[in-house]
């Protein structure tokens, strides 16, 4: 006899008795769109499904972690080898060579490496590094810019904390955050002899999509290059999306400190760092700042890292940038014809949406003021309806919206009939 099938509301429940309320990222809990989280049994290509049976065309894609789509051979296939030589070893192998090359071949300003677990490693060991390389503490940071959860950085967060109401966390104490400046985003500010370091989202994706506006991350540069700051772009979501050299790349701006996650890893754990030489030396064991990880360099990780990254052609960027395109313009005609108001925003291959009344055509936000005026029960209402017709956003109004290689001109399509008719049930 068959055994019944788990619901999500029963694995929910049963979930939210042994972690923390049921998930193990806040923004999972689907508290902001007032729902059940679905509970995913596999996913394949653009879909993803549940252990219901449902099948879902999926816009999250890991948060920006997938690019190629869900269980890509090439990329299945070197998990599965690398498995089969061992899963971890707390030794270096010849692939974290390889993917520590690639990524200094490819971003602007990095002749070093250092791979550690995640983006908020990275963005965490940044900041001590600049510390420890300048001898100076002052951290300026910008609203709505997420750098994970770092107590130094968490103050003015987006992604999660913004989803959640929060300013910050409990349990980070006030000297954590002492030595952290909090300013608005797309403003350049005043920089002194006490600054380590500007760290930034060069695009900010973490409270929907807010493009810089023309010459702040130039401006950034030249601030920080006066002052004697070193500037940090944390390019966690835009790294190897935007294309190989990420947004630095993209508008000829080198940061002194890079840092990466999500595409590297091709759907696992890592992170990295990677700046000058020169910075780079200072890390342990060359130099006094300490940073250290048991699974830092994971070989699972480096070889799904370098599978992704072998697919990403500059044609390959050029499709997927085209398919973002369609999406996007697609969006904002299917949401204005279903009377839905919205603003949609693309830079490159990444999307964003925000709910309510532009403030004119082609309106973009330029900060997290601008980001917060979403309506987000309207954002919740559309999440609901997209569900109910097979296409999964972010349980979240603040997240970026991803499409990948795997989403193919049709499918983009039949995600927008479905769109249109979510929209329309309601604007009624």
């Amino acid at each position: 006899m068959t055994e019944p099938r788990s619901t999500n509301a029963d694995l929910f429940e049963a979930a939210r008795r042994v972690i923390p309320g049921g998930v193990n990222s806040p923004v999972r809990a689907f508290g902001s769109v007032d729902g059940t989280p679905y509970f995913v049994a596999r996913a394949e290509g653009p879909y993803v499904f549940d252990v219901e049976g449902r099948r879902y065309l999926d816009f999250v894609q890991s948060y920006g972690a997938i690019i190629l789509g869900h269980a890509h051979p090439a990329v299945t296939e070197a998990i599965t080898a690398a498995a089969a030589d061992g899963t971890s070893y707390g030794a270096p192998t010849e692939r974290e060579i390889q993917l520590a090359s690639l990524i200094a071949a490819a971003a602007p300003g990095v002749e070093q490496v250092r791979l550690v677990n995640s983006g908020t490693e990275a963005a965490m060991t940044a900041v001590r590094l600049a510390r420890g390389y300048t001898g100076r503490q002052r951290i300026v940071k910008f609203a709505g810019c997420y750098h994970g959860h770092t107590d130094a950085l968490l103050a003015a967060g987006g992604s999660g904390v913004a989803t959640l109401g929060l300013s910050g966390s409990a349990g980070v104490p006030p000297s954590a955050v002492a030595d952290t400046v909090v300013v608005p985003y797309n403003e350049v500010p005043e920089l002194d002899d006490q600054v380590a370091a500007v760290i930034v989202e060069p695009v900010a994706a973490n409270m929907g999509l807010v493009p810089p506006v023309p010459s702040f991350l130039a401006g950034l540069r030249q601030a920080c290059t006066e002052a004697g700051a070193l500037l940090i772009f944390d390019e966690v979501i835009t790294g190897f999306r935007l294309g190989p050299g990420g947004a630095a790349e993209r508008y000829g701006v080198t940061p002194d400190i890079s840092c990466f996650g999500k595409v590297i890893g091709g759907g696992l754990p890592i992170g990295a760092l990677g700046a000058g030489s020169e910075i780079m030396e200072t890390l342990a064991p060359n130099g006094p700042v300490y940073q250290a990880g048991t699974l830092s360099g994971n070989p699972l990780a480096t070889a799904a890292g370098l599978a992704v990254l072998e697919q990403l052609t500059p044609a390959a960027y050029a499709e997927l940038e085209s398919r973002a395109g369609q999406f996007a313009n697609g969006l904002r005609d299917v949401l204005t014809r279903s009377g839905f108001d919205a603003a949609v925003v693309q830079v490159g291959t990444l999307v964003g949406l925000y709910c309510g009344p532009a403030a004119e055509p082609g309106w973009a936000p330029v900060d997290y003021d601008d980001a917060r005026t979403t309506d987000e029960q309207a954002y919740a209402r559309l999440h609901a309806e997209l569900l109910k017709r097979g296409v999964a956003f972010a349980p979240g109004a603040y997240e970026a919206i991803f499409v990948s290689l795997a989403h193919s001109p049709d499918i983009i399509d039949e995600a927008l009939v479905q769109i249109a008719a979510a929209a329309s049930t309601r604007s009624g």
